[in-house]
């Protein structure tokens, strides 16, 4: 059994929150794990006084690029050192398999060692004259910036915005979902291990567990926060919006999703069939760029989905604790119900349920919050259950006649976040990906990610990007200096 830490980091100190009591639940089994005391809004302006006060210090304000570096670079070490513990706690907090919370503990590390490489080779410039001067743009931190992160891969989520703001030099308030608060604990506790250990101001970094009503809502709105970073639904995204506009603060907002999934008649179909089931089923389907809407070409329709659905019946659905599962339990109890609404609405909308359907039977599944993965068809893709998030192990498949007809299906969708395309026409693939209206693109692939490669949704999928080199920029501001080489007074006076 993991160790679950229960004290929260405020303003750099290790300690119970003033803030209600929060029961965190196994999806497997719905025992308690642990109970944390959540931050309140009291404790929201501690931190952030804190943060700006050691955004401000000079031990941390004037190290130089090369030494935040060395500080990211440890922070992944650690990472990296203790990505089986960080693992089992995100299995037992979220109900994913322990291969998956591993990577995702692996591509934490990964992130804060890119982030401390591109930090490394981050350049101001020298722009171009236009007078007797020389003219130059440099980067400098914000100060305190507010890290906001859904409950579905928190520790690759909090790494996508910790590690990019330490590295420009900024103070960081990460608010985790309230759902599974406990593994962004215990990777606060590998990055105030390291800024101790470099004997920098450990209130660069709090962790505030709470209700994104109370905890979230402080964050946001408080003063000293410069910047925020949000991951989560499309309504607190627009919510959150609407707050930094008025502040006149940037915000990047990754949000929902329904993603389209395309396989061409010309698709190598092995391929296909595994990359259409890793992405929607994989995760239990609660991942925003899960493909829920399965297009294939008609003459390829019934042989393809025949083939699929016999294959998702022997998925093995199971505890994220057991080596042969390949679908967990989903993260909580009102989320499976919740999953389960919209099968129910589907089937009102007219839709066959071709596997699935329903929570599998059995004493080993009766405590936990699983759902059995579902293919659906029959229905429009303007059917509710094709336009709506339902962030669970549910595909529905349609077929298509043509390209244009594909198109505008694709297309048809407030949303704009991924799409995955199955084909072997390369030329096709690029014609079709450059129609296609979504930030990101797999092409023979699916949900496979780097940290040097923006990530970014359109529409209703979200606002800014993060990852890339340029992330790093989004956490600074831009200042323009100007030298004067004339040694002349200006001569407007003469």
């Amino acid at each position: 059994m993991p160790h679950f830490l229960t004290d929260i980091l405020i303003a750099g100190q290790w300690r119970q929150g003033a803030g209600e009591p929060l029961d965190t639940i196994d999806p497997a089994n719905g025992r308690i794990l642990a109970t944390v005391h959540t931050a309140t809004a009291d404790e929201v302006d501690e931190a952030a006084e804190a943060a700006a006060k050691a955004a401000a210090d000079p031990a941390w304000r004037d190290l130089l690029a090369h030494e935040r570096a060395r500080l990211l670079h440890r922070i992944a070490e650690l990472t990296e050192q203790s990505a089986d513990e960080l693992a089992a706690v995100q299995t037992a907090d979220t109900g994913k398999t322990l291969t998956e919370t591993r990577a995702l503990a692996l591509s934490a590390a990964g992130t804060f060692r890119y982030m401390a490489a591109a930090l490394e080779c981050a350049e101001d410039s020298l722009t171009p004259s236009r007078g007797p001067y020389v003219t130059m743009s440099v980067y400098e931190p914000l100060g305190v910036v507010g890290a906001i992160n859904p409950w579905n891969s928190p520790v690759a989520s909090d790494a996508q915005k910790i590690a990019p703001a330490l590295a420009a030099g900024n103070a960081v308030l990460l608010k985790p979902a309230a759902w599974t608060p406990l593994v962004s604990l215990a990777l606060g506790r590998l990055i105030t291990q390291a800024l101790d250990e470099f004997r920098l101001p450990t209130a660069l970094l709090s962790v505030l567990p709470g209700s994104g009503r109370v905890v979230g809502d402080a964050v946001v709105r408080h003063p000293l926060v410069a910047r925020i970073g949000f991951t989560g639904g499309t309504g607190t995204g627009r919510s959150i919006a609407t707050i930094a506009a008025q502040k006149l603060i940037p915000a990047s907002l990754e949000l929902g999703g329904k993603s389209p999934t395309i396989v061409r008649a010309d698709a190598d179909i092995e391929q296909a069939l595994a990359g259409v089931m890793f992405g929607i089923f994989s995760s239990s389907g609660q991942s925003c760029i899960a493909g829920s809407r399965l297009f294939v070409a008609r003459e390829i329709y019934d042989t393809f989905v025949g083939e699929l659905v016999e294959r998702v019946r022997k998925l093995r659905v199971g505890p994220g604790t057991e080596p042969s599962t390949q679908v967990g339990p989903l993260v909580h109890h009102s989320h499976r119900d919740s999953v389960a609404a919209y099968v129910d609405l589907a089937r009102s909308e007219g839709a066959r349920v071709l596997c699935g359907g329903s929570a599998p039977e059995g004493q080993r599944y009766e405590d936990g919050a699983y759902y059995l993965p579902t293919v659906l068809e029959g229905l429009p893709n303007t059917s509710r259950t094709c336009q709506e998030e339902i962030f669970g192990p549910v595909l529905v498949a349609l077929p298509y006649d043509d390209e244009d007809d594909l198109v505008r299906q694709a297309n048809d969708s407030v949303y704009g976040l991924a799409c995955g395309i199955w084909t072997g026409d390369l030329r096709a693939a690029w014609q079709l990906a450059r129609r296609i209206e979504a930030g990101t693109v797999w092409i023979n692939t699916y949900k496979q990610f780097s940290a040097s490669t923006p990530f970014s949704g359109w529409k209703d999928s979200g606002l800014g990007t993060e990852k890339g080199r340029d992330a790093i920029r989004a956490y600074q501001r831009q200042k323009s200096l100007y030298w004067g080489t004339s040694g002349h007074p200006l001569p407007w006076a003469n």
